[in-house]
């Protein structure tokens, strides 16, 4: 095949696959405060929109299959639907209570959304958002995360010290095991062998065989952990430290903490970007978005958001 005619072939390949597969990759960053939500384009670290979202939003999950993207609004009983491509709003979802977790499934079929006050998790279908399933679970649930094979829910019980393991084929409740005090932000790792759970009472994260929740050890981190996310091939777990204004970094293989980065006034959110060597925390109180190399560790970015910055959950699309 000559160089015309593979230049031709590869265009066709290109333009055969769905928009959001090659589209740029964008932050949603949720403002609790001004009640909206920024967009970051990560390849420029440029914010380049915000969006109004009503009722405190607080949590965000991407779907990997379309274009949706969800924020959870605690005070707006419910959960508001952004389009990633046009950029607005094409849909609120009611659940009730408050919401605060929110996590889209693997296949981009079911969203699930925790309930603070009611103890719940609601389930969804992502075609027309009808409620599948309502969840009890244990105390103030918040954080979620689901196994890569697609198989398992966890869900982190705040005020029960706890956290759930659900069958998504059943939607039965599998195994309930303690952590630390007030686990909040859960994440997995991509073989779905280990389960990390950032402690915001005890200090510490709480490392778990992800298959039985069997526990296998602590980490002591910064003050007030929130919120984790895995980087470099699940090498390094970073940890946001609410009250140190710091993230964490601990070495997975080791399980130990090997460095604490300074970043804004009390960083919540935390997410990779799809190269694995960048990681974007949201600071609350200083409004912005510190951008870390996984490498270096180091920040080598910040950009200004809006008031209140949370992004609980996958933000990066």
């Amino acid at each position: 095949m000559n160089f015309k005619k593979l230049l031709i072939a590869l265009t066709i390949i290109a333009l055969s696959f769905p928009s959001h597969l090659v589209a740029t990759p964008y932050a949603f960053i949720s403002n609790q405060i001004e009640n909206t939500v920024s967009i970051i384009d990560i390849e420029k670290n440029k914010v380049i929109n915000s969006i109004d979202v009503r009722g405190k939003p607080v949590g965000v999950a991407i779907n990997p299959k379309n274009t949706h993207v969800y924020i959870s609004t605690p005070e707006g009983d419910g959960f508001t639907v952004i389009d990633a491509d046009t950029m607005a709003v094409i849909k609120k979802v009611e659940v009730g209570g408050a919401s605060l977790g929110i996590v889209c499934d693997n296949k981009g079929e079911r969203v699930f959304v925790a309930d603070w006050y009611e103890n719940t998790v609601s389930v969804f279908e992502t075609k027309s958002f009808k409620l599948i399933k309502t969840i009890t679970v244990g105390k103030s649930p918040s954080g979620m995360t689901i196994s890569p094979d697609n198989r398992w829910l966890y869900v982190a019980n705040r005020m029960d010290n706890s956290i759930s393991q659900i069958d998504l084929k059943t939607f039965q409740l599998r195994n309930t095991t303690n952590v630390g005090a007030h686990p909040f932000g859960l994440a997995i790792d991509r073989k779905g062998e280990k389960l990390y759970s950032a402690n915001v009472e005890s200090n510490d994260v709480s490392v778990l065989e992800a298959g039985h929740l069997k526990r296998l050890t602590k980490i002591k981190v910064g003050s007030r952990p929130y919120a984790i996310a895995l980087a470099l091939n699940d090498r390094r777990l970073f940890v946001t430290n609410q009250d140190d204004d710091t993230v964490s970094v601990i070495d997975t293989k080791t399980l130990t903490k090997i460095a604490q980065i300074e970043v804004g006034e009390k960083p919540e959110g935390i997410s990779t970007h799809p190269n694995d060597k960048h990681v974007y925390v949201a600071n609350w109180l200083t409004s912005t978005v510190s951008v870390i190399d996984a490498e270096t560790l180091t920040v080598i970015k910040t950009l200004e958001t809006g008031e209140g910055s949370r992004a609980f959950g996958d933000f990066i699309r």
